[in-house]
């Protein structure tokens, strides 16, 4: 009869556990009191002076017509398309009043029909006060995003049930942490780098704890994406020096600047890099330390070496796939700008030299060098606290030989290691049964 592989993998070590423990809370510690210390306490004032009034409405009629002909003598047509929309306000000083607005147009508006939800937009005559005008601003967006996030969270549910509810809750603590700490403590002139870090070790204790449970494994990935979530930072920080990346390698970093001059727009590419990468790196090194307890847990006599080599062979794996993504995902964020580069005359030399592709080409760089070092990290980790306290013979010196061993677990080590052995025979059968 088979093993069961459903089996949950054996505690580690009293020992090992208090070894844990005594590196993992301190470091929690450390990352609390940073928070607090870094914690933005000043109530800022958002940039820009007051918003338009919004309001809701519906739309009740659509009228096209012929655009007038440009302004001074031109011989062209206005940009269209041109015409009114009647809409039934639902919000503001005409709720339940049909209002006009003009027809959206030019590069961007929305295409309003009979029946869309839209958001208009109150304007008032600078000579006048009581003279206003309404605009539409664009549609209603809520009830589409609360459906489809809806699906998402039933979809994750449904397929991973309890650990799939506990994602869930980390996916919020996440948007917890980015949205009351990370942004605002950035925008209040805390240094970036430190913001990210710190904000991504609260993200990551919370989100790798609570979804994957307080255990010696999860333990050993937080280790894992700590330490490269630091080694991450140092080659950040290095490589932009080297580049002489100033920050201001896009548009939105200079109308970041102009908004919010305390901003360290040097330190905010640094942080980027830092919280782009920690969604890969916990994926790496959670998967890397469950190799090494899955791996552990089927063939109990492999040795601390041959767990490492076994586990990196498939974070190898992981990584060629990976890299791609990083790249791809950084690509795709930024299309509109890398369309711009090619219809760029300048040789491919400067395009690539430039500001903004160099920023990209560090941010991937540097990310995928912090990945990298996770695999052998998180591995090395893992497997040392699977093997902590074997025998040396079983740590040291190899498997113990067959005879040693119960045939369901010869078929275990089997099943892990040499699934492709089914299809041999005599005696290199059975060697790579006792291996």
């Amino acid at each position: 009869m088979g093993a069961d592989h459903t089996r949950p993998a054996p505690p580690a070590p009293p020992g090992v556990r208090r070894i844990l423990v005594a590196a993992v809370v301190p470091l929690f510690l450390v990352t609390v009191v940073a928070a607090l210390v870094l914690w933005p306490r000043d109530g800022r004032e958002p940039a820009g002076g007051a918003d338009l009034p919004r309001y809701h409405g519906t739309v009740t009629r659509v009228v096209t017509e012929p655009c007038p002909p440009t302004p001074e003598g031109g011989t062209g047509q206005a940009t269209g398309p041109c015409g009114t929309v009647t809409v039934a306000a639902e919000q503001g000083p005409d709720a339940g009043r049909q209002v006009e607005a003009p027809l959206p147009s030019g590069p961007g508006a929305p295409r309003v029909e009979v029946g869309d939800k839209i958001i208009l937009v109150e304007l008032m005559d600078p000579a006048d006060p009581t003279i206003k005008t309404y605009n539409i601003a664009e549609h209603q967006r809520g009830t589409p995003l609360v459906w489809l996030a809806v699906l998402f969270a039933v979809a994750i549910v449904a397929f991973g049930r309890w650990r799939g509810l506990a994602a869930l809750g980390g996916l919020v603590a996440s948007f917890a942490v980015l949205l009351g700490f990370v942004l605002p403590g950035i925008g209040a002139g805390q240094p970036p780098l430190l913001v990210a870090i710190v904000g991504a070790a609260l993200i990551m204790f919370v989100v790798l704890y609570l979804t994957h449970g307080i255990t010696a494994e999860t333990s050993v990935a937080v280790l894992g994406t700590l330490g490269s979530l630091v080694l991450t930072g140092v080659l950040g920080t290095l490589a932009t020096a080297a580049t002489h990346l100033t920050g201001y390698g896009s548009e939105d970093a200079t109308t970041l600047s102009m908004f919010q001059q305390n901003v360290d727009l040097h330190g905010l590419l640094l942080a980027g890099i830092i919280i782009g990468s920690l969604g890969v790196l916990d994926d790496v090194t959670v998967t890397q330390a469950a190799t090494v307890t899955e791996l552990a847990n089927a063939n109990p006599g492999l040795s601390r070496m041959q767990l490492y080599r076994a586990a990196t062979r498939v974070g190898r794996a992981h990584i060629a796939s990976t890299v791609n993504t990083i790249v791809l995902a950084y690509a795709g964020a930024s299309l509109p700008l890398l369309l711009l580069l090619v219809a760029d005359s300048r040789p491919v030399g400067e395009i690539l030299t430039s500001e903004f592709m160099a920023q990209e080409i560090v941010r991937s760089a540097v990310a995928t060098l912090g990945l990298i070092a996770a695999v052998p990290l998180t591995t090395g980790l893992a497997a040392v606290v699977r093997t902590a306290g074997r025998s040396g013979a079983a740590t040291d010196a190899g498997p113990r030989p067959p005879s040693s061993r119960p045939p369901a677990e010869r078929h275990d080590a089997l099943e892990a290691l040499g699934g492709a052995a089914a299809g041999r025979s005599g005696p290199e059968r059975s060697t790579e049964a006792a291996w």
